[in-house]
């Protein structure tokens, strides 16, 4: 079994209607051995919120030395999105070994008319792995209510239930009071239950639980009285932040949190007082934790001109909420896109929401949504003069857009599902693939979509000779290789019209809902007519287009994307370029305390730039394995000096540093561009970049300095890497940066053995996707090991490296030897030329 039958596997018990209990999940518990028997977990229940508060408090964790897992539900692009250790998703050769192993089990008990649900089954799907990975704790949102939930079936240390309203009527309740029943049910037996219910609520999850305590604003209480944990909403700060404060008995926190809503706050007091339950944390920790706690589709801003916001707003309270949020902002005309299941109450959320200037109503591809033309007869009943229907959810969001002036706002809400399907034209990232022969295709397509469907349904055969066939067309036939990810629909129509023009296309199975893995193939002429063919398409196949035509460089971009006089210039705008390592500290590998001087450093500095260096990078403190942190305090006295005597050079400047603090100190005394090895570790990095208008390199890590015990599993490091910087580089582009100013460093080193860093050395043209400049920062590293070259004999294959990073698309090349390796970068430039 391969990742694309597993998932097939599992998303096929979909069939299964949902049982309550958690009788089928805890047999299959025991059938592996109850492997998560030794993990402590805390259970996150509630109608609304339990997903951010989850998050939250995964975050806060994060900030310790504890190792979290984190469980949520539904996903929003990938199923492996659910399943989380440290922030990284679970490995496809992780939920590839577990499928393979349950197959029989659950094929058994299908058989006996009893299989475990799609719920249960990825329930214990993260029960296995937090045990098989052995975290310290790990963080549960409850699915439906709390007792009969498939995650209650472990003895949490701690527990919350956010909020109680009406939902899931037909299986938890049909009153508050029953619904909270039920909800209390995950209190923990040696902690109290930490909850944000109030009125009626309140009362019945006190009458459940044996401790209570309570978190929300002052006065809510019954009684008028305060909470145990009172918290405060501040309102926005920007268009991404909000300020929020929380005040405990004995301990206070100030904190700028990535999400809007003044409901966010109490999830913010809820996560911190779990937090304080598990483990022992400052306030530091807390805010810090907090200021990192981005949860993607929640009332989230992709946009400013028009104001886009996507939020998965999936019940009336939630669309109250969201309104609240809404009305904060200044805008002219309000249309909504709107899309829903059939199971939730349609005009009770219509009337929550506000009212919109123009309602367009459409259909995730789930099989529980609901008819457009349903929702459009809502909304019209609620008073909405303008509504119309269009089929598929990038349509209608391209339809809105289409229509929308840069001082209007679109707001695409209704259900997760809805949210994950308009996200994609965010989010897309056709990755161009090298293929320089047969064997290389081969690994390709067996690695995206061997042997499953192809996108317009028919089986393809599995046999040797077919694979080979398609690799050689990819190796030999071809000039451009593309891997991506699409909706079955336009996974049929891209098939469809690829072969029509003479090209390729091979795609993963189908999975309803989600989408398919697709390698596409074919001369740059089919790649311009499939383009010009997309353009007249639905299902979203204009976004397609346009993105393949940016990231595969294709006619017309240069006219339709062409820079003005005022386009800004950077070192890498008209060609590679080289950053001269600059480290004015004691313990730096390779050349540390040589510069540790001001005037040994400005002399540094000096001969680089003679050497031809166009960067100076400045860095005062070790991120090598096993260095030690420095304070705020010593890395501004180490880097500032030195950046205010180079302002005079004729060169660009920049700060090597994973602190917020530091950078705007550096900005002040003249540096130009931000080095952040951290990528955006710190939560304040990319609004004081944005702040600054300044570049900001941001680099894929694990941790930095780096701790050389940590071991990170890659399915494959080049995409895995991509994924994970996908993500810090919408955060980026969120607070104000252009792509132009975003530097993407893979992080040749930072948790990637020599192997790994030697494959992102390889396959660096598919960081293209990503639409950033490329920064390769391999200079005298352990990767060298690889070849045979000791700490002292390094010098030459770092120049090597540089020539092939040139032309393997590298912008800037980070390195000790200015001299040597600028022969190498104009060498391989005027190849590359």
């Amino acid at each position: 079994m391969d990742y694309h039958e597993a998932t097939d596997f599992i998303f096929g018990l979909r069939r299964f209607r949902p049982s309550p209990g958690t009788k089928s999940t805890r047999a299959f518990l025991e059938h592996l051995g109850n492997p998560h028997e030794d993990v402590a977990f805390v259970q996150v229940a509630g109608s609304n919120g339990k997903g951010s508060t989850a998050r939250m408090l995964d975050a806060i964790l994060g900030e310790t030395e504890l190792s979290v897992g984190l469980f949520t539900s539904p996903h929003l692009e990938d199923v492996r999105e659910r399943i989380r250790i440290d922030g990284r998703k679970i490995p496809k050769q992780a939920f590839t070994q577990f499928a393979t192993e349950t197959q029989g089990y659950v094929n058994d008990r299908a058989a006996n008319g009893n299989s475990p649900t799609f719920f249960e089954t990825m329930t214990t799907l993260a029960l296995w792995y937090f045990g098989q990975q052995d975290v310290d704790v790990a963080i549960l949102e409850v699915g439906i209510g709390g007792r009969y939930d498939a995650t209650s079936v472990v003895d949490p240390v701690a527990s919350a239930v956010t909020t109680v309203s009406l939902e899931h009527t037909g299986i938890i309740g049909e009153t508050i009071e029953e619904i909270a029943e039920d909800k209390a049910q995950v209190a923990p037996a040696d902690a109290p239950l930490v909850t944000g219910t109030t009125g009626t609520a309140l009362e019945t999850v006190r009458g459940e639980a044996e401790s209570v305590v309570t978190v929300g604003e002052a006065g809510t209480l019954e009684s008028g009285g305060d909470p145990d944990v009172v918290v405060a909403y501040e309102g926005r700060t920007n268009h991404a932040e909000s300020a929020i404060i929380l005040e405990g008995r004995d301990w206070s926190v100030r904190a700028r949190v990535p999400m809007l809503g003044r409901y966010q706050a109490q999830n913010a007091g809820v996560a911190a007082t779990l937090a304080r339950q598990v483990t022992a944390v400052d306030e530091a920790t807390i805010a810090r934790g907090l200021g990192n706690a981005h949860w993607p589709g929640r009332f989230e801003v992709m946009g400013r001109d028009p104001l886009v916001v996507l939020d998965g707003a999936h019940n009336p309270g939630a669309c109250r909420t969201l309104e609240e949020t809404l009305a904060s902002f200044d805008y002219d005309d309000l249309t909504i896109v709107f899309g829903a299941m059939h199971d939730k109450d349609h005009r009770e959320m219509a009337a929550a929401l506000p009212t919109p200037d123009r309602l367009i109503a459409c259909e995730p591809t789930m099989p529980r949504a609901e008819d457009r033309d349903v929702l459009a007869r809502v909304f019209e009943d609620d008073g909405v003069s303008r509504t119309e229907t269009v089929e598929s959810v990038p349509d209608a969001v391209e339809t809105a857009l289409d229509d929308a002036s840069s001082t209007d706002c679109v707001l695409i809400t209704g259900s997760l599902f809805v949210v994950a399907e308009a996200r994609w034209r965010w989010t897309q990232t056709p990755i161009p693939r090298r293929v320089p022969d047969t064997d290389t295709a081969r690994d390709l397509l067996e690695r995206e979509t061997l042997g499953r469907v192809n996108g317009i349904g028919s089986r393809i055969d599995d046999t040797d000779r077919s694979i080979t066939k398609r690799a050689e067309t990819a190796a030999n036939a071809v000039h451009h290789t593309v891997s991506l990810s699409l909706s079955h629909e336009q996974a049929r129509i891209v098939e469809r019209e690829l072969v029509r023009l003479g090209g390729d296309c091979h795609s993963s199975s189908r999975v309803d809902g989600d989408t398919v893995s697709a390698v596409l193939m074919g001369t740059e002429t089919t790649f311009n007519r499939l383009c010009e063919t997309l353009d007249g398409e639905r299902y979203g196949l204009p976004v397609v287009a346009r993105v393949l035509r940016s990231r595969l460089d294709l006619e017309n971009v240069s006219e339709a994307e062409g820079e003005d006089e005022n386009t800004p210039q950077y070192p890498w705008s008209d060609g590679p370029c080289i950053m001269g390592i600059l480290n004015v500290t004691p313990d730096s590998f390779h050349d540390g305390g040589r510069y540790d001087t001001l005037e040994r450093a400005v002399e540094q500095a000096t001969a680089m730039v003679d050497d031809g260096a166009a960067i100076i990078d400045v860095g005062g403190e070790s991120t090598r394995p096993g260095g030690d942190p420095v304070s705020v305090e010593t890395e501004c006295e180490r880097v500032v000096p030195v950046i205010e005597r180079l302002a005079d050079l004729d060169t660009w400047i920049s700060v090597d540093t994973r602190r917020a603090d530091v950078a705007e100190a550096a900005l002040e005394a003249g540096a130009d561009i931000i080095n952040d090895v951290s990528g955006l570790g710190d939560p304040g990095m990319r609004y004081v970049a944005a702040e600054y208008d300044v570049p900001v390199v941001l680099m894929h890590s694990i941790n930095a300095p780096v701790d050389p015990t940590t071991t990170v599993t890659y399915d494959d490091v080049v995409d895995d890497v991509i994924d994970q910087l996908r993500e810090r580089l919408l955060l980026a582009e969120r607070a104000g940066l252009e792509r132009d100013q975003i530097v993407i460093d893979p992080g040749i080193g930072f948790g990637k053995s020599p192997e790994e860093s030697f494959e992102l050395l390889s396959r660096l043209e598919e960081f293209r996707a990503l639409g950033c400049p490329l920064l390769v920062g391999h200079s005298h590293k352990s990767l060298f090991e690889h070849v045979g070259c000791g700490p002292d004999e390094r010098l030459e294959p770092t120049v090597a490296a540089t020539a092939l990073a040139v032309d393997r698309g590298a912008d800037v090349i980070r390195v000790h030897d200015v001299a040597e390796n600028v022969s190498a970068l104009r060498t391989a430039r005027a190849l590359r030329e």
